[in-house]
């Protein structure tokens, strides 16, 4: 096995974005390409939702409590651990004011693309596909508005690197990354 990359600035990396913006590709490569262990909020989240017997389109709807334990639990990890990647919707939110975290968010610019996305991963018909994204996001935005009071999570000045994904391809968008903190070629 590799010796996990080490950087004498960044710690931690969170990746976050909107679904099917392609942050999960993202963070499963290049957990693998620097050797550090990932950290998935949205498996941890539809495993909460699984064991609680919430619908997926309804997770939104789950305990505000459970949200917030989610975000401690980030705050947590990246505060008192290294070398991890810690990919969430708001990972670079909730590591505002942590020193040492990289922070990356993952756009793309062509809604059809993400709703291609879950289409495929999801097995869900395309009408399906636009309607989870819009009522998911609304209802994440508005849940997360009356917790955290504010709408501005996706900030791209709360970001170290904005990557848009509809430009940029899975090798491409690694690349950036590498790039970024200092991953010798």
């Amino acid at each position: 096995m590799a010796i996990p990359f080490s950087s004498p600035k960044w710690r931690n990396i969170t990746i976050s974005g909107r679904a099917a913006s392609g942050a999960t590709t993202l963070s499963r490569v290049l957990a693998e390409k620097l050797g550090w262990k990932l950290i998935n909020g949205g498996e941890i989240y539809r495993e909460y939702a699984k064991k609680n017997g919430i619908p997926l389109e309804k997770t939104t709807a789950s305990d505000d409590k459970y949200h917030l334990q989610l975000d401690n639990f980030i705050k947590e990890k990246l505060k008192n651990e290294k070398s991890l990647i810690i990919e969430s919707w708001l990972s670079g939110f909730d590591a505002a004011g942590i020193d040492g975290v990289f922070k990356v968010f993952v756009t793309c610019s062509d809604d059809s693309v993400r709703v291609d996305r879950l289409v495929n991963r999801d097995k869900m018909t395309i009408e399906e596909a636009k309607q989870h994204l819009k009522t998911r996001e609304e209802e994440n935005l508005k849940k997360w508005e009356k917790l955290y009071h504010t709408r501005d999570f996706w900030n791209p000045a709360l970001y170290n690197l904005v990557i848009d994904t509809y430009h940029n391809g899975p090798t491409e968008t690694l690349n950036l990354v590498l790039q970024a903190i200092g991953f010798p070629k």
